[in-house]
C-alpha cells in the first residue's frame, strides 16, 4: 500500500479508503460479522482511511467501527466522519442542519459512539442552504483548536464554497462522487480545490456497484436499497448504463483486470491528490478492489478512452437529492 497527503495540510493515508456506509445502511441488509471481517482485512492490507457517516444507519455505523477498532492502534488510523442529515424514523431525508451550535452537538454524539477523543477528518455532508459555510467551518475549527477533531474536511460542496471554506480555515479535502461516469467535479469544483490546496477523497468510484461489473439488470433490491430509486438503475437507463460496462469488461480483461479494478485505477490516476474509497462489504470484493493498485500505468488512458465522460444515463441522485449538491 503506497500512501497520499490529502491536501496541503490534511494528514497523509493510504492511497485507498475504505467507505463503511453500506455496512449499515441504503445498499440493504449487510451481515455484521462479515462486515467486521472485511474492516480487519482493510487494516491488515495497509488501509489507513475509514469513511463513515454518523447518520449512516442512525449511529450503527459508528458503533460497527468502534466493535471493528476495538484494540486497534487509533493513532494508526485516520477516521471520516460526515455530519449534518437529518433524518426521520423511517430513515427519510429531512434536511442538512450546519448550525455552530449543532456541529458541536453532533460531534459529541460521534465521540460516544466511536469510543475515541477525537476524529480525524469531520465534514458537513452537504452544504445547509440556511447557514453560510463559513460559520460552519468556523465551529469545526473551534473544535480543532479544543482539540476533538484533527481536520477539517467538505462534502459535495461548489466552488465558491470551497473557496469560502478554505478562506475561513485550514481544508484538507473534498469529499465528491467521482467516478468514470460521474465527473461533474471536473469542471470547476476540482480546480477550485487544487487551487485552494485541499485533496479529494472520491467516493462512487463504482456507481454503487454499476461500473462493478457484478451488477445484472434481473439483481433484486430490498426497500431499503438506495439504487431502487437511483435513476441509474432504472429501465433503459440501466441498459444503456450497463452496456457501458460491458466496454469497460472488455478493455480491462486487455489488461487483465476486472471492470471494477479497472474502474478503480482509473480514479488513482487522476491524481497523486485524488484517494478513492472503496465501498467494500466482503472480504472478497476488497481483495478484488486492492488489485487496482497493480495495473499498468496506461491502463487508466485505455480506460477512459472506451468509457467517455458524459456516457452514462441518469443523474446519479433522484431530483429531490440533487438540488442538495454542490451547493
Amino acid at each position: 500500500m503506497f500512501t497520499r497527503q490529502l491536501g496541503k495540510t490534511g494528514p497523509t493515508v493510504s492511497a485507498l479508503g475504505l467507505g463503511a456506509m453500506g455496512m449499515s445502511d441504503l445498499y440493504g441488509p449487510a451481515d455484521r460479522a462479515e462486515s467486521i471481517a472485511t474492516i480487519h482485512a482493510a487494516l491488515d492490507a495497509g488501509i489507513t482511511l475509514i469513511d463513515t457517516g454518523d447518520f449512516y444507519g442512525m449511529g450503527h455505523n459508528e458503533l460497527l467501527i468502534r466493535e471493528a477498532l476495538a484494540g486497534k492502534d487509533r493513532d494508526a488510523m485516520t477516521i471520516s466522519v460526515k455530519f449534518g442529515a437529518l433524518r426521520d424514523p423511517a430513515g427519510g431525508w429531512i434536511g442538512y442542519d450546519g448550525r455552530p451550535q449543532a456541529v458541536k452537538n453532533f460531534l459529541a454524539y460521534t465521540l460516544s459512539r466511536l469510543g475515541t477523543d477525537h476524529v480525524d477528518i469531520y465534514r458537513l455532508a452537504r452544504t445547509d442552504p440556511d447557514v453560510p459555510i463559513e460559520e460552519t467551518v468556523g465551529a469545526i475549527q473551534e473544535l480543532v483548536e479544543a482539540g476533538y477533531v484533527r481536520h477539517i474536511g467538505l462534502s459535495e460542496s461548489s466552488a465558491d464554497v470551497v473557496s469560502r471554506a478554505a478562506q475561513t480555515a485550514p481544508i484538507s479535502d473534498l469529499q465528491f462522487e467521482y467516478s468514470l461516469i460521474s465527473r461533474g467535479i471536473e469542471t470547476e469544483i476540482l480546480p477550485a480545490a487544487r487551487a485552494n490546496g485541499i485533496g479529494v477523497t472520491a467516493y462512487g468510484v463504482l456507481s454503487r456497484g454499476l461500473l462493478s461489473g457484478h451488477w445484472s439488470k434481473d439483481r433484486e433490491m430490498s426497500a431499503t436499497d438506495f439504487r431502487g430509486f437511483s435513476p441509474r438503475f432504472q429501465g433503459e437507463n440501466l441498459d444503456r448504463n450497463l452496456a457501458l460496462v460491458e466496454t469497460l469488461r472488455a478493455t480491462a480483461e486487455e489488461a487483465g483486470a476486472t471492470p471494477a479494478q479497472a474502474a478503480i485505477a482509473w480514479a488513482l490516476s487522476r491524481g497523486e491528490d485524488i484517494v478513492p474509497l472503496i465501498g467494500a462489504r466482503r472480504r472478497e470484493r476488497l481483495a478484488e478492489a486492492l488489485k487496482a493498485l497493480e495495473l499498468d500505468v496506461d491502463t487508466p488512458a485505455r480506460i477512459e478512452a472506451a468509457v467517455p465522460a458524459d456516457a452514462a444515463a441518469g443523474e446519479r441522485y433522484p431530483a429531490a437529492q440533487m438540488s442538495h449538491l454542490s451547493a
